[in-house]
Order: C-alpha cells, then sequence, then structure tokens
C-alpha cells in the first residue's frame, strides 16, 4: 500500500484527526492541500494551516496551506482549482472540517445551529461537489467523510439533535453520492471512531484533560483511513466504516497501543454505532492495568 504521488484535498487538518491522517499520508510522500481558516493559532487550540505544512513537509509529503472557510463557495472552488494547478489533479478529498455544540434543542441557538450545519453538512457536500469533476480523471479515487453511520436510532438524535442531523447530512453525502458517482468509479466511505478521541478540539469543547484518559489516540482514525484510501475505489464504496473494525479486517490486533492511558476505561463506545457493529473480536474498552 502507498500513497506515494496522490494528491490529497482536506478540509479543517489544521490539527487532530486531520493532521495525523495528512502526516501519515506525507510519509508515503503525498501531496496535501490544508483548506482551512486557521491562518492564526486559536487562543485554546494549537496549530495552523502553516503550522500543520511544516510537519507535513518534515514528514516526507509535499504541502499546500490554503486559507479557506468551507462557508464559502468561492473560496473552496478557487482552493480545489488551485489544489489541481499545483499538483496535477487531485485524487482524494477528505471532507474533516466540522463544529461541535453538544447540547439540547434549547440550549442551541441559531447562530451555533446554523454554524454546524452549514460547516458539517454544507461544506461536505460543496467541497465533494468541487472535487468531483478532479476526481473523475483520477486513477484510484476517493472521498472520506469523517461522520457516522446513517443511523436514525431516536436515542441519539435526541441527544443534540442540532449536532447529530449535521453530522447525518454527511452520512447522506456518502450514500447518496456513492451512487451517483458509481459508475464514474468514485468512492465514497465515512470513517468513525467507537471512542472518544484525545484531540485539542475534544479537551476544550467536550471533555476536558482528564476526559482525555478515557480516549483513543488519533493514530488509529489516520491508521484506518490510510487503509481504506488505498482500497480499489471501484470495488469500495458506500461504506460506513468504525475504526477498530477497519483495522482488525486488516489484521490488526494490538488495540492497547492506541490508548492515551491504558488504566482507564474508554469512553464513548457506543455514539451513533448500531447495534451491527459490535467491538471486533478479543478488542476490550475495559481498562487493561489498575
Amino acid at each position: 500500500m502507498s500513497l506515494k504521488g496522490k494528491t490529497i484535498f482536506m478540509t479543517g487538518g489544521s490539527r487532530g484527526i486531520g493532521l495525523a491522517i495528512a502526516l501519515r499520508a506525507a510519509r508515503d510522500g503525498a501531496n496535501i492541500a490544508i483548506a482551512a481558516k486557521t491562518a492564526a493559532p486559536h487562543r485554546h487550540l494549537p496549530g495552523t494551516i502553516y503550522t500543520a505544512a511544516e510537519e507535513i513537509e518534515r514528514a516526507g509529503g509535499k504541502a499546500l496551506p490554503l486559507v479557506v472557510d468551507v462557508r464559502n463557495d468561492g473560496a473552496v472552488f478557487d482552493a480545489v482549482e488551485k489544489t489541481a494547478a499545483s499538483f496535477g489533479g487531485i485524487d482524494i478529498c477528505l471532507n474533516n472540517a466540522s463544529a461541535i455544540s453538544l447540547t439540547g434543542t434549547l440550549e442551541t441557538d441559531m447562530k451555533r445551529f446554523d454554524l454546524m450545519h452549514q460547516i458539517t453538512a454544507r461544506g461536505t457536500f460543496l467541497t465533494s461537489k468541487a472535487c468531483i469533476p478532479h476526481l473523475k480523471r483520477a486513477a484510484n479515487p476517493h472521498v472520506l467523510n469523517m461522520s457516522p453511520p446513517l443511523n436514525l436510532d431516536t436515542k441519539w438524535l435526541g441527544r443534540h439533535v442540532a449536532y447529530t442531523s449535521a453530522k447525518l447530512v454527511m452520512a447522506m453525502c456518502t450514500a447518496g453520492m456513492a451512487e451517483e458517482f458509481r459508475n464514474d468509479g468514485i468512492a465514497f466511505n465515512s470513517l468513525w471512531p467507537r471512542t472518544g478521541i484525545a484531540t485539542a478540539a475534544i479537551e476544550f469543547a467536550v471533555s476536558g484533560k482528564e476526559g482525555l484518559r478515557a480516549c483513543r489516540t488519533v493514530d488509529i482514525m489516520s491508521d484506518a483511513a490510510y487503509i481504506i484510501l488505498n482500497r480499489k475505489a471501484r470495488e469500495f464504496t458506500g461504506n460506513f466504516l468504525i475504526d477498530d473494525i477497519v483495522l482488525y479486517e486488516a489484521g490488526e490486533r494490538d488495540f492497547d497501543k492506541y490508548r492515551v492511558d491504558p488504566s482507564h476505561d474508554l469512553g464513548g463506545g457506543d455514539y451513533m454505532i448500531p447495534d451491527t457493529m459490535p467491538l471486533p473480536p478479543g478488542v476490550s474498552l475495559k481498562a487493561v492495568q489498575r
């Protein structure tokens, strides 16, 4: 498997899961366009598109940092065209940008609702739309959305309908576009973590530093994404994938290496994941040492 020479257009890759996937591809010698708003550091979150580009170059890839607001149609189309012109095409579109607010209906102001749907839902549709003409010309084109399975169980929708509905639009893009562009040979798949993933954004917006102990590292998502993006696109599309299942099916058996703190139970082990996607055999969310 290798992504050497492949060009990835990624939204929201200045830190966290997106950056981890970019660095894994960079080790093969991939070209990565980082399209995000973070030209300057956030006061709570480290990393910008420029620091991400430096890390990608150090890892062995080629980087193109692009200041892009995925809510802006013109900015997205311009960034996609600049990427294609710089690297001679686009092979992979990775929709990673997202906004999160785990609040109930009465606690969610409409500005926050609009932000989540504009970035997470509309941004995924827009970025995919802009990349597809280039993907049609690629040898093994993939679109990978960081979204949960298309799970309409009301126990999830009822917790924070604004956020969950935005993520489900990403899943609908996966299912719908996989069918729409099946004859073009473009793979559309979704990847989702079984547990919480230790990122600065999760620490800041959801769990706090202590909560990260119940998470897995970003490496589990980057390793799973790497496997997916190396699959034959015409034979592997329209799938909703869970990180540890992808890795288990690829032969991985050591999942403890992905824990932030082995002495802590892993949390978030079922959010939006249907019962038909259980833990792989022998894999546990319980602490492995006390």
